[in-house]
């Protein structure tokens, strides 16, 4: 997702993303500060049994309104960088600090976020699903970008699928089930077929 960003032109920051309402330009700066969520989180030891793991981690809430004070700030932090490249650069600096943090991380270790308490195994797990959706967020409007890796969709199908106590049918592409199954794309009506009912439990929206 560095890369992708790192290669986007400058014109397209200024394009839609795949979140409503915000430009690419506000998706990366969203990006710039989930990273440095994680960084925060691998270096919050926590003492108590996990509360919660890579499923249980996410919440299923109601679409945003955009009354929400961050996401509100989140616009008027990205406009204040000004050329793209700043926000390129902040989002590679500390981009590439979590992950490093994140393969030095002991899995098992145990760390707090969110007033909850989780391994940094499932923390990271969590954080697949995340940003493997933010990339399609992303490319939402960009059909020359590239897509996430074949493996990181699979793996987030397979996150979302937990989440949702349900698999998706085989013939829904990992791509479709991921957008569909978030919302961030309306079923066809052979979709709705093809889904039966699990197509009445979506979308799932996480928060």
């Amino acid at each position: 997702m560095r890369t992708a960003v790192a290669e986007l032109p400058d014109e397209d920051f200024a394009r839609p993303s795949g979140c409503a309402g915000w430009l690419v330009r506000d998706l990366v700066c969203h990006l710039v500060i989930d990273a440095q969520d994680v960084l925060i989180t691998l270096v919050t030891p926590a003492e108590t049994e996990p509360t919660v793991d890579a499923v249980t981690y996410w919440n299923i809430v109601e679409p945003p309104t955009g009354e929400d004070p961050l996401d509100a700030l989140i616009p008027r932090l990205a406009a204040a960088y000004g050329e793209p490249r700043w926000l390129k650069f902040h989002l590679d600096d500390v981009g590439s600090a979590a992950g490093r943090a994140a393969e030095l991380a002991d899995p098992a270790a145990r760390v707090g976020t969110r007033g909850e308490v989780l391994t940094a195994g499932d923390y990271l797990s969590a954080y697949v699903l995340e940003w493997t959706l933010h990339h399609l967020d992303l490319i939402a409007h960009l059909p020359s970008a590239a897509e996430p890796p074949a493996e990181t969709m699979a793996a987030a199908r397979a996150s979302l699928e937990r989440i949702a106590a349900s698999p998706f049918p085989a013939s829904v592409a990992d791509r479709d089930a991921l957008l569909i199954g978030t919302g961030r794309r309306t079923p066809t009506d052979e979709e709705k077929t093809v889904l039966g009912d699990l197509a009445v439990r979506l979308p799932l929206i996480l928060g």
